[in-house]
């Protein structure tokens, strides 16, 4: 089921034309869905299938069946029926097909996997560092402190941390301006020490990047001048990081702290940027199951 480039297989699908009216979706999630749609055209045409108005639910469970019997995670597979729903809905809406042979297309459902919430150690290494760290020019030291703080400080995503400008982080109020998903934004509280790692950054360390260079207004900028990438602060964890950890986890460590700490759940959706409760919601399980574990490690007769 080798993935077909979508150049090949567009004819009649009008792919292109439902990956453009994806406005209000990032350009890494619309590739995502471009490459789904790719292989699951690829796969319709070895099936003899070459147009939406030929396709029926019974193929589309028999493509979700040969993921699932390949192997593919069932995350995957359900990302994969999800879009597929998402684009055969778009074909019925705009007049390429009378039905939708997806409207009730059913996948395995994902993992429970709890989020994984950083011990004292790994946060500690994260913030300062470690031998190769210390090697490193002072910017780049002051650039990938402030990036660690930023994101558990703040519990953003990375791809907003990516998105900041000079003008995003208000060191007046402790407060920094992010574009989330659905391109809302919010005002999120940041960390004391986030604060100051930030600051010491735009004094200290960016002018030092920027000299000869045009960096814009980005807040974050790598070696080359040119904005921090995701796939830049991966590198950052990655190279700061005592054990293997995912930037993602700053953000799931930040959330459950807060829940550990107090803080109300209306409050950390609001914080992390959640549409739904209910994605906020599993941190509560993380904090729950945390203080049992403790109860457990700590009390005499538990």
């Amino acid at each position: 089921m080798a993935e077909v480039p979508m150049a090949a297989t567009d004819a009649g699908w009008q792919v292109d034309d439902w990956i453009a009216q994806l406005t209000r979706v990032a350009n890494s999630t619309r590739e995502v869905y471009r490459r789904d749609i790719a292989a699951l055209v690829g796969w319709l045409g070895e099936c003899g299938v070459d147009r939406p108005r030929a396709v029926d639910r019974r193929t589309l469970r028999r493509y979700l069946a040969e993921l699932d019997q390949r192997g593919y995670a069932k995350r995957t597979i359900a990302r994969k029926a999800s879009v597929t729903r998402r684009y055969f809905d778009w074909c019925r809406r705009v007049g390429i097909i009378d039905t939708d042979p997806s409207a009730t297309l059913s996948a395995p459902r994902g993992t429970s996997t709890l989020p994984r919430v950083l011990t004292a150690a790994e946060l500690d290494g994260l913030v300062s560092g470690n031998a190769k760290v210390a090697a490193d020019p002072t910017e780049i030291q002051l650039r990938d402190r402030a990036v660690v703080e930023l994101l558990y400080g703040s519990g953003m995503r990375v791809s907003e941390l990516c998105g900041l400008t000079t003008a995003s982080f208000t060191t007046a109020s402790d407060t920094v301006s992010v574009w989330g998903k659905g391109a809302k934004e919010r005002l999120v509280p940041v960390s004391e020490a986030a604060r100051l790692a930030v600051d010491r950054w735009l004094h200290e360390g960016r002018p030092l990047l920027a000299i000869d260079r045009d960096v814009g207004d980005a807040l974050f900028v790598n070696r080359a001048g040119r904005p921090l990438s995701p796939r830049d602060v991966r590198r950052i964890i990655d190279r700061r990081a005592v054990a293997p950890t995912h930037p993602h986890a700053l953000r799931h460590t930040f959330a459950t702290h807060l829940l550990d700490g107090g803080a109300d759940l209306r409050s950390v959706q609001e914080m992390l940027g959640h549409a739904d409760l209910a994605t906020t919601q599993i941190y509560t399980r993380v904090s729950r199951d945390r203080l049992r574990d403790v109860h457990r490690s700590t009390h005499p007769r538990a």
